[in-house]
């Protein structure tokens, strides 16, 4: 069925300019604790084993559940966004998030945790997958778009360094039961707020394209695809277990494109891969997150491992990643895609988190912070530069009837990127340390080795991006001749077709 068939959503009134950044605060603030949450229990985790006996393989479940959850429904929350309204579905996700939070925080087994943790993530997922799409609704002037972005993309790239700070700060303070009671408060002010604050919108219908044999699909082929991820380090690369699963992910979700090629109507219309900003950032987004979450797992890990640190003074020495991040996110990154454009701020940025990555491949065993680790939290700035060029060139090809999808594809992507950078360069260290004390080196030295290995995949993969957006993320002319209409002071190239201001 064509797109020209399917009824768009009723036009919305502008919201005042003071409810309209409002109702951000209240998107941001709901986005920033689902990111905070997949990292904050990161540093908990040695607390959270004691109190309630979990096994060490167990004791994975604790962060799987939520990632597993997350990353294979955001795609369904997506659509059902379009579907039937984002605002319902926003305030939906935000409060089943809030309740199982107050589950997680009140778990007295391992059980009960783990099944909070899933339910987190499903909330996550449904409040998340369409906060792209409120935002392209609330903000249509590209320069409030950009601040917009800016400010949504600050959040996902801090929120993670946040959460173990905040993490390791509330476990020594208080009590690792503290992590999840912190979200109460804030859901519920986000859900009373939300109510009055964000546009109101009823969506298509569901009649205008309900595909729930395509959502099965890509919520089985995705869940057991994550599992699979999850849970190679254990099982190894080539095991029967680990081939089995892939096998199976890889089967579901070609079903799935098969069916989203000839259902009358479709999931994720296969059209939407045509655009290059569409495919080309979502494909660029996989790689740079891969390496870029990885960094904040393994230098975690080196730094309570190698280095002694504890819970708080780990979070503590990446508060400057968090800090570098926000401030150039939240500071300049608008107006430094404006002025040059989403593409040339995206290489920047890609460009010093290569480098950023090529110095932890040389870590010391003996690190010194302020020469050794302070200049890689520096260079961190790369990403609150690349992440919101990334964001803003992926919804720049969407259109009022689907900018949830593309903002649940997205944010998809993101997902999976985090599982796979996880999964693949943590098994590359572990493989790589397990030969060195294999071979008698001291266990520092082995720990060391390992992330210097996963390091240098991690600024392999970053050129990847790099190469993959120099090659397909190119500007088009339209846009080039449209910033030469609206520079202040073109210059005469841009009287020449394609020429720049």
């Amino acid at each position: 069925m064509s797109t020209a068939s399917i009824p768009a959503p009723p036009a919305t009134a502008p919201a005042p300019p003071r409810s309209r950044w409002l109702a951000l605060a209240v998107v941001a603030t709901a986005l920033l604790t689902a990111v905070l949450d997949g990292s904050i229990v990161t540093v908990a985790m040695p607390a959270i084993q004691d109190d309630l006996g979990f096994s060490a393989t167990g004791l994975t479940w604790v962060v799987n559940a939520y990632l597993i959850a997350f990353g294979s429904l955001l795609l369904l929350a997506g659509r059902l966004g379009d579907l039937v309204g984002r605002k319902r579905v926003f305030l939906a996700g935000t409060a089943v998030f809030t309740a199982a939070s107050l589950l997680a925080a009140l778990a007295d087994s391992p059980a009960a945790l783990i099944t909070a943790r899933f339910l987190q993530g499903a909330g996550s997922a449904l409040a998340t997958a369409v906060s792209l799409g409120i935002l392209v609704t609330l903000f249509a002037a590209p320069r409030e778009r950009g601040t917009a972005i800016a400010v949504f993309s600050f959040t996902g790239a801090a929120g993670a360094s946040i959460g173990q700070v905040l993490g390791g700060v509330l476990t020594d303070a208080l009590d690792w039961h503290w992590i999840f009671v912190i979200n109460v408060p804030i859901g519920l002010a986000a859900l009373l707020l939300g109510v009055p604050l964000l546009p109101a919108d009823r969506g298509i219908g569901l009649r205008a394209g309900a595909d729930l044999a395509g959502a099965l699909l890509v919520t089985a082929g995705l869940t057991v695809g994550i599992y699979t991820l999850v849970r190679v380090e254990g099982a190894g690369w080539t095991s029967a277990a680990t081939l089995g699963r892939a096998a199976v992910a890889v089967l579901l979700l070609g079903a799935f494109v098969a069916r989203q090629a000839t259902a009358r109507h479709p999931l994720m219309p296969l059209r939407l891969f045509r655009s290059r900003a569409v495919a080309g950032a979502n494909a660029v987004q996989l790689l740079m997150v891969a390496a870029a979450f990885s960094f904040q797992v393994l230098i975690a890990l080196y730094l309570q491992r190698v280095a002694g640190y504890g819970a708080a003074g780990t979070g503590l020495a990446m508060l400057p990643a968090a800090l570098v991040i926000g401030a150039v996110t939240l500071g300049i990154s608008a107006r430094l895609n404006a002025r040059h454009g989403e593409r040339r701020i995206l290489l920047t940025g890609l460009g010093l988190l290569v480098a950023m990555l090529a110095l932890l491949a040389r870590i010391p065993v003996r690190s010194d912070y302020p020469v050794d680790l302070l200049p890689v939290m520096l260079l961190a700035a790369g990403f609150g530069l690349a992440l919101p060029a990334l964001t803003s060139l992926a919804m720049s090809a969407a259109g009022e009837h689907d900018a949830g999808l593309v903002s649940g594809l997205f944010n998809t992507t993101q997902q999976l990127g985090m599982a796979v950078g996880v999964a693949v360069l943590s098994t590359l260290a572990a493989t790589r340390t397990g030969d060195l004390l294999a071979a008698g080196a001291d266990p520092a030295v082995a720990l060391t080795g390992g992330y210097r290995l996963a390091f240098t995949a991690g600024a392999g993969l970053l050129v990847a991006a790099f190469t993959l957006a120099v090659l397909v993320l190119r500007p088009r002319p339209e846009r080039r001749r449209r910033r030469c209409r609206t520079a202040r002071r073109p210059g005469p190239r841009c009287r020449r077709p394609g020429g720049r201001c």
